[in-house]
């Protein structure tokens, strides 16, 4: 269809709208699971304040298809504080969100825009709600640092290709059935 006033359509007009509709498109996204243990309260928060505890935080990135080109990926974070030998917190979530790739983009894109981009959106908001569940524990805010989830996806590559990796850690191009990237962080 043209516009009378600008005359005919320009030639490649389908190409330029096509080179601007997004690579990929959040559908929604949402909590899939959720836990925070106090395992020792009231008694660790009343040493809590002493000492700040130790914690270890966990990522896991997991991508499911859905359609063709729809999948669902679920960011995990798993953050555990300690002190000495007591656990003091252990906080869990499985953030998710639905993503959509663009038609035009290549094959050899969809892996690292699923693995890549898509937990690198839902991070800031797992993040928040680790961080107000810790600190609605009893417990100073947990800030954790952010992720470059490319440079894991990188490592996690090279060690795949090493053989370093068992298989079912290896990123995978997210197949019919699950397509699983786990991620630890001390």
């Amino acid at each position: 269809m043209t516009d009378p006033q600008a005359g005919a359509a320009a030639p490649g007009t389908d190409a330029q709208a096509a080179a601007q509709a997004p690579a990929l498109t959040v559908n929604g996204q949402y909590v899939k699971d959720l836990s925070f243990e106090n395992p020792g309260a009231p008694a660790t928060l009343m040493q809590a304040g002493q000492r700040a505890p130790n914690v270890a935080v966990a990522i896991d990135v997991n991508a499911r298809r859905i359609s063709d080109l729809t999948f669902e990926v679920a960011l995990a974070i798993r953050a555990e504080g300690k002190h000495e030998a007591a656990t003091l917190f252990i906080a869990e979530i499985e953030y998710a969100g639905v993503f959509s790739i663009g038609k035009l983009v290549p094959q050899e894109y969809v892996q690292p825009i699923v693995l890549i981009e898509a937990p690198r959106l839902l991070f800031p908001f797992a993040r928040a709600i680790v961080s107000d569940m810790v600190r609605d524990g009893g417990f100073p805010p947990l800030l954790i640092h952010p992720i470059d989830f490319a440079q894991l996806f990188q490592q996690r590559a090279a060690q795949a290709q090493q053989g370093q990796v068992p298989a079912a850690a290896a990123p995978q191009a997210a197949p019919a059935g699950d397509g699983k990237v786990k991620f630890e962080l001390e």
